[in-house]
Order: C-alpha cells, then structure tokens, then sequence
C-alpha cells in the first residue's frame, strides 16, 4: 500500500490534465490552464513524496508517463487549437496544434529509456511546454496588447513548430534539482531562480514566456562556457 502513495499523487496530475480538457470544451481557457499548474503540482508532489518515503515502482514510472501525456501533451494541444479556432474556414490547419502532443510523446518515451538524462535534460520537459501553452489565455486576459502580437495565427503557429522542435532535439538544459546550496555550484540555478522571480513581480503571467526562454538561454550559456 506505501508504494501506492506516489501513484495517488500522479493520478491526480491525470485527472487535472482530464478536467482542463472539458474546460477547453466548455469554453473555459483560463480554468484550463490553471489546471496545467494543478497538474504540475501533482507531478512534482508524487516525486517528492516517493523520495520521502523511499518507494519506486516500474508502474509509477509508467504511470507518471501517461498522466503526463494527458495534462502536458494532449491539454496544451487543445488550448492552443481553440486560441487558433476563427471560424470553420480554417479547420484543416487547427490540426497542427497537434504537433505537439507527438512531440510530447516522443520526448516523454524517449525519457524514460535514456540513462543521460537523470541529473539535466536533454530537449524541453514537457511540463515547460505546457506552462508556456497555458500561460497564453492568461496573458489574454492580463495584457491584451501583448496578447494581440502573441496570439495571432501566424505567432501560434509558430509557436507549435518552435516548442516541437525544442521537445525533440537534444538541446542540453539544467536540471533544477540542487545537489547542494553553494553559490558557485549553482550560480546559473540562482540567477534562473532571481530573474524569474522578478518577472513574475513585476509583469505577472507575460513573464512566463520569457522565462521558458531565458531557461533555455542559460542553459546554452552553462553548456558553452561549461559552467558547473
């Protein structure tokens, strides 16, 4: 039954990604996305409480794919789908949102075989993608100046190829896990963690694109002057 903890935690990262879905459908982008956060919530308290309690199972693994699949994968394609959605006359390229859950499925699959990828990772975790995604009704509704220049087809469109793209590829990016407190071991982690925090003060959820970017930043300037 200890085992069965965890799993508890990522069956909730499950049903929230199954929730947002049937906001989607009803019309409810800002829930959906902060069903996103939910999930993301879920997905990192299954991991700690494991550790916690020194449980790990094959199926957790899995487990934790599939819930992942759903609330980081298949929600984010729908949001942006519906961001896109203008009128029947454009249908065909709707589907294109759902790049990215392939995208998210081969890096999800791919992560769980590649031994490489225990301490940094290589491509954009899906969680990262989905926050981007999610971020996007947010910003709607917070900055409709921006919103306009971020939300145009054009913009979504390449956004899905873009975060595709970055999901696929073995871009090297840091692991935020934090082996010990030292400032010179972690320099990177810290400013990552500051100028996030700061975003976040001063222009709320628009900080959260440029986050996802500034991490992916970093994580060049970390591989190319091989900082620790």
């Amino acid at each position: 039954m200890k085992k069965q903890i965890p799993n508890l935690f990522t069956l909730g990262n499950l049903i929230s990604g199954c929730i947002g879905i049937d906001m989607v459908y009803h019309g409810d982008l800002i829930m959906a996305a902060y069903m996103i956060g939910i999930g993301g919530l879920f997905d990192f308290v299954d991991g700690f409480v494991a550790r916690l309690l020194k449980v790990s199972s094959p199926i957790g693994k899995e487990l934790d794919s599939l819930a992942d699949m759903v609330t980081f994968g298949v929600l984010p394609s729908i949001i942006i789908m519906k961001l896109m959605y203008n009128g029947p006359e454009q249908m065909p390229g709707l589907y294109l949102a759902f790049l990215l859950a392939a995208a998210a499925a081969f890096r999800l699959a791919k992560f769980n075989i590649d031994t490489r990828q225990s301490d940094s990772f290589l491509g954009m975790p899906t969680p990262a993608m989905a926050i981007f995604i999610g971020s996007l009704p947010l910003i709607q509704q917070q900055n409709p100046f921006v919103s306009n220049l971020l939300l145009s087809l054009p913009s979504l469109i390449t956004m899905i190829f873009v975060l595709s793209i970055l999901m696929v590829v073995e871009l090297p990016l840091f692991s935020l896990k934090f082996k010990n407190i030292s400032l010179q071991d972690n320099a990177i982690r810290y400013v990552f963690l500051l100028a996030s925090l700061l975003l976040l003060i001063f222009i709320k959820f628009t900080a959260i694109p440029a986050i996802i970017f500034l991490y992916i930043a970093l994580s060049l300037v970390k591989k190319i002057f091989k900082l620790p």
